[in-house]
């Protein structure tokens, strides 16, 4: 179950049981082991959507993330875009995906290549792709950089010589060079001081609205997701947990791990009174040696032996809102 309101036939964007897994490559021994970074994903984008991915360090969101652009080969599931099935394409073909679906990487800094200037990493999708050249790719370039709020005079200077929101931006640019319909936003301001985030955040809210784009925004700050995104899908130890629309995920959360992640969030007024904050044991198991049963029942305060063996499945428990939790089994005695 994907848990999105959206009709499959209008679905951009369709990931079905995705999963990858890493084999350690340490030794013969160690090869036999493997690392389930991604344990079964589905969710919808719908045409101008955007679907926030929300989870703790190491649970498989960005993973899932470079697996929908191609940078990751699952280990199974299947990745659709437009209906059709981009998972194992030939470098032909994934040339071509890639015209319709870019990422924003985490860090502005490693992402571009500290060798070109700003005008060639912009206009570099553009030359590959044959789609401009000479005084046109000039043109498209300059036109790029200023829409990202950069001015076009500086595309002679390389990565280092801007701020960390202005290689933000460079990348965004670039990202939008072939006209996308999907951008994965892979954390794009986690690297970024608060004051920047919150331009680079309205910069990626007003592209989308001007060009119609549909948004993967991955991020471990849920005051961010809960500003850009339509819906909110919570990850743990390689697996969605909750999906919901933000008001519903924020209001009504169905998951334990979503409500502690929930009762985390500051609150900027201190005449607000909040509920208590839930802290939990323990630490996150290795994802090399998940939990039996429920992956969250080490560290889950309504864990029952139920919890201990069987593992729950995503179920809807409102309309539109499904979460993973023998809490809302219908058989739950």
């Amino acid at each position: 179950m994907t848990g999105a309101r959206t009709d499959a036939s209008t679905a951009l964007l369709k990931v079905e049981d995705l999963t990858k897994h890493f084999a350690l490559a340490n030794g013969p021994l160690r090869r036999k082991l493997r690392v389930r970074a991604v344990d079964g994903v589905s969710f919808e984008i719908a045409p101008g959507e955007t679907l926030g991915l929300v989870g703790g360090s190491g649970c498989g969101k960005s993973t899932v993330g470079r697996a929908v652009v191609g940078l990751t080969e699952p280990t199974a599931g299947r990745v659709s875009l437009k209906g059709q099935d981009i998972t194992n394409l030939s470098a032909a073909a994934t040339r071509k995906m890639r015209r319709e679906v870019q990422i924003i990487f985490q860090d502005p800094y490693s992402s571009l290549n500290p060798r070109m200037t700003a005008g060639y990493i912009v206009g570099e999708p553009l030359r590959l792709n044959k789609l401009a050249k000479g005084r046109d790719l000039e043109d498209k370039v300059a036109g790029l950089l200023q829409r990202v709020g950069l001015s076009p005079s500086r595309s002679n200077d390389y990565p280092h010589e801007f701020s960390g929101g202005q290689r933000q931006r460079l990348g965004i640019a670039r990202a939008l060079a072939l006209q996308p319909d999907l951008v994965v936003c892979d954390e794009p301001v986690s690297a970024l001081d608060m004051s920047v985030q919150a331009q680079v955040v309205n910069l990626l809210t007003d592209l989308q609205e001007e060009f119609g784009l549909s948004y993967l925004f991955i991020a471990h700050d849920l005051a961010v997701v809960q500003h850009v995104s339509r819906r909110i899908a919570v990850m743990y130890l390689g697996k969605i947990v909750e999906l919901a629309d933000k008001q519903d995920l924020f209001r009504s959360p169905a998951h334990p791990y979503t409500e502690a992640l929930l009762s985390a969030v500051p609150v900027p007024d201190p005449k607000v009174k909040r509920p208590d904050r839930t802290i939990l044991e323990g630490d996150v198991p290795s994802p090399i040696t998940p939990p039996s049963g429920c992956y969250f029942h080490t560290r889950c305060p309504h864990a029952m032996d139920r919890c201990r063996v069987e593992a729950p499945v995503l179920r809807e428990v409102a309309p539109g809102h499904v979460a993973s939790c023998h809490l809302h089994d219908s058989d739950q005695g």
